[in-house]
Parts: C-alpha cells; sequence; structure tokens
C-alpha cells in the first residue's frame, strides 16, 4: 500500500473526527482495549469518533490518533500483511505512539493477528466490525483475552429523545403533561422507524431504511457468502418477520418458503438464518422449556431494530411492540433471557432475575387480558418468579390476581425507566 495514500487517508481523518457533531451516547470505557461489534449504521463508528474526542478533551493530542476505516474505497484490496503499512504512516507523519481506531475491520481477512500484536506491543486499540464472525472461538483464541467486546445498537429510547432535543428528563417527567404528550409523539416515530442514529433527522427514513437493509442484506450476506439463491433469503427474511412472535423450526421455514416458489433444503436455512444472525440483522431466543434439541432449532427470532422489521410489515403494532421489548431485554439481560412455551406461553422469562413479561398491544379485550394474566400467573406456579410484567402500547395499572401482583406498563415508559 502507498505511503502516501495512506497519509493522506490518516491526515484527512484526523480532521474529520476531531469536527463531527456528535450527540453523545451513554459509554464508560476501561483502560482496556475494544471490539466494538453490530448492525451497520448502528453507531459504533460515531463511538469512536465520540472516545477520540473525549481524549483530545483529557489532553491528547491530535497527533496522537490514528482513524482508518476499511469501508473507505481507497483502501479496497489491503491485505493484512499491509496493516502494518498504517502504522509506518503514522511514524512518518509523528514520532509519538498513536492511539489506533481500526473501523470496519471485518473487510481485512486476517486482522485478528495484527490486533493480536498491536496489543502485545502495548498499544491503546479500539476496532470495530460488522460481523459476528468476528466473536468466532478461533478469532477469540487469536486475540487471547486481550480485547474486551461491546455490543453496540441503534439508539435507545432514551438516546433517540436526546437526538431530538429532549435532554434529561426530570425525575418526575412523567406528572408535566406537555412532556409527556412530547415524549409518547416523538415514541411513535422510534416504534415504526427504529433509533439508527443517521435516520433520527431523515425526512424520507423508510426509503433510508430500505437502502440500509438493501446494503445489508446484498453486500454483507449475498456477496459476502456468494449465495447462489438470493430470492430463497429474501422470501425466508419475510416469512421471519411475518412469524416475529411466534417459535420457527427451520424444517418449517424451509416448508414455507419452497412452498412459495423458491426451493430449499433445511440445511440451507440454517446456513442462511446463520448469516442473517452474524450481520447482527437478527438475533434469536431459546425456549427455556424446551429440550436440547428443540431449543436449538425451534427458536424465536428478533429484528435488532423496528425500523427494518417494519419494513416487513403492513399492519404490525402487535409484532413491532414485541420486537422492541424483546431489543431492550437483549441488551440489558443477554443470554439470561428466554421465552417459556410448554403448556405454557410466556413471551419472555428471565430466570435470574425471577421476572416473566408478556408483551401485549392492548388489554382491552377481556380475552386477551384473560389469556395473559393465566399464563403468568401459571409459570408463577411453576418456577420460582417474584415480578410479573405486561407492557402495552398505552396502557398502566397495578393490580393483584390469585395473591399475585401484576405491573402494566406502557412500553415508552417502560423504556425510559
Amino acid at each position: 500500500m502507498k505511503q502516501e495514500l495512506l497519509k493522506q487517508i490518516i491526515v484527512a481523518n484526523r480532521r474529520m473526527v476531531a469536527q463531527v457533531a456528535l450527540n453523545s451516547r451513554s459509554v464508560t470505557w476501561d483502560n482496556v482495549n475494544y471490539v466494538l461489534v453490530g448492525m451497520r449504521q448502528s453507531g459504533k463508528s460515531y463511538l469512536l469518533y465520540q472516545r477520540i474526542q473525549e481524549l483530545l478533551s483529557t489532553g491528547h493530542s491530535i497527533e496522537e490518533m490514528l482513524y482508518v476505516n476499511f469501508d473507505d474505497e481507497r483502501l479496497i484490496g489491503m491485505q493484512a500483511g499491509e496493516l502494518d503499512d498504517l502504522l509506518q504512516a503514522h511514524y512518518q507523519l509523528s514520532d509519538v505512539q498513536p492511539i489506533i481506531f481500526l473501523d470496519e475491520i471485518q473487510n481485512i481477512a486476517g486482522w485478528e493477528h495484527f490486533a493480536r500484536r498491536l496489543a502485545n506491543e502495548k498499544y491503546r486499540v479500539y476496532i470495530t466490525g460488522s460481523n459476528a464472525k468476528m466473536l468466532s472461538a478461533e478469532i477469540a483464541t487469536t486475540l487471547g483475552g486481550r480485547y474486551m467486546v461491546k455490543e453496540v445498537y441503534p439508539y435507545s429510547f432514551a438516546e433517540y429523545l436526546r437526538a431530538k432535543g429532549l435532554e434529561k428528563l426530570s425525575d418526575y417527567w412523567y406528572y408535566d403533561t406537555q412532556v409527556v404528550s412530547r415524549v409518547r409523539r416523538e415514541f411513535e416515530d422510534y416504534f415504526y422507524y427504529g433509533g439508527f442514529p443517521e435516520s433520527v433527522h431523515v425526512q424520507e427514513k423508510r426509503n433510508w431504511l430500505q437502502s440500509l437493509y438493501q446494503k445489508i442484506f446484498l453486500g454483507d450476506i449475498v456477496m459476502r457468502y456468494q449465495l447462489r439463491n438470493a430470492n430463497a433469503l429474501r422470501l425466508l427474511m419475510k416469512k421471519i418477520a411475518e412469524s416475529v412472535k411466534q417459535p420457527s423450526s427451520y424444517t418449517r421455514l424451509a416448508n414455507v418458503v419452497s412452498s412459495a416458489g423458491q426451493k430449499v433444503q433445511t440445511n440451507t436455512v440454517i446456513d442462511y438464518v446463520s448469516y442473517a444472525e452474524d450481520t447482527w440483522l437478527l438475533f434469536s431466543l431459546t425456549n427455556y422449556a424446551g429440550r436440547f434439541a428443540e431449543r436449538e432449532s425451534n427458536k424465536k427470532y428478533y429484528f435488532r431494530d423496528n425500523g427494518m422489521l417494519n419494513l416487513f410489515l403492513l399492519d404490525g403494532a402487535t409484532s413491532l411492540l414485541e420486537n422492541l421489548v424483546a431489543v431492550e431485554l437483549k441488551k440489558r439481560y443477554g443470554d439470561g433471557l428466554y421465552f417459556y412455551q410448554k403448556g405454557i406461553e410466556v413471551d419472555f422469562y428471565l430466570p435470574e432475575e425471577g421476572m416473566a413479561i408478556q408483551a401485549s398491544y392492548s388489554l382491552w379485550n377481556d380475552d386477551t387480558r384473560k389469556r395473559e394474566v393465566e399464563a403468568l400467573l401459571s409459570l408463577a406456579d411453576h418456577l420460582s418468579i417474584q415480578r410479573l410484567l405486561i407492557i402495552t402500547h398505552a396502557e398502566e395499572e397495578v393490580f393483584e390476581e390469585k395473591g399475585r401482583t401484576i405491573t402494566v406498563l406502557p412500553i415508552w415508559k417502560w423504556l425510559l425507566m
């Protein structure tokens, strides 16, 4: 790689990251190296910019910052063996040891060996990537515990409100009718179009989301994995979106896609689903009550951002509600989140928290209310559960049923708790 080009890129990037305007996110950094992972446009690059600006504000110089984005078309074709050229270019510009920021590093095959060497040589390093295979056992072994992993999601609702000009809410904001009205208006936008940072002030949000989805679908899945049947993958994503509230087996998904005219085998569906998860488009939950084989083959799938899911739905408010609850719980509790289905159907179960949660758009219908409440009570009788919660679109109450307290919260308020 030509040194003059690399020096031009380094200098231009220094100027850009020092000046870019940011909506600061609540992130704490320890004195370690980091790998930031998550979907495209979830804000990983902006977290690097934020970190650089924080370092500059505490006395570090701009000459220390070595930031490179490997989505830069000028770096297409760069090989892992050329990554050291970045260090050489930096030292031709400055004799200070750099703090290194490597953005979208998954574009360079074998990058982990360079990252390991940087850590061994005591460089401070921040890395981002949009592919979950960055966390594979092989790469984790190569990095050898030298990096801390942070998962980056699109904006939380609180971050979204700040980006829209609603600064930190007071402890009693929910008693201020004007603030509540504003929060609820902003929530409807967040509910349907998600929290990708760059989409916040975009007018044509659906078009923006469609463009991002096509980039993930074609670039990060079809081209990366050299798929020959893109139509089958397209149908599979649609069927998963339409079934977001129900467990789906690989066999069932294969049959549904095949019946729609795109013949696929179950093994192909397994691969396609794993690719969608690897690009952080989807995540899955297993059935706490299921046997091992069922846990692995019959899961519930959710999209990591409501805006992506909404692209597939015509009248999907109930699915969007459950999806948004799933995303928030996944962020808060990680792998401790399950669904429960064995004679009882409960949307979310957190055994370590002793909590069970139903997502229901409304409880006005008596049959719906009875179904949701009875499922929670049955599970509470069967397992050790202290907290029973129903999350709705707009309703709120607390009531006693058979000696147990059930809390009903509107999702916009729950997200801000």
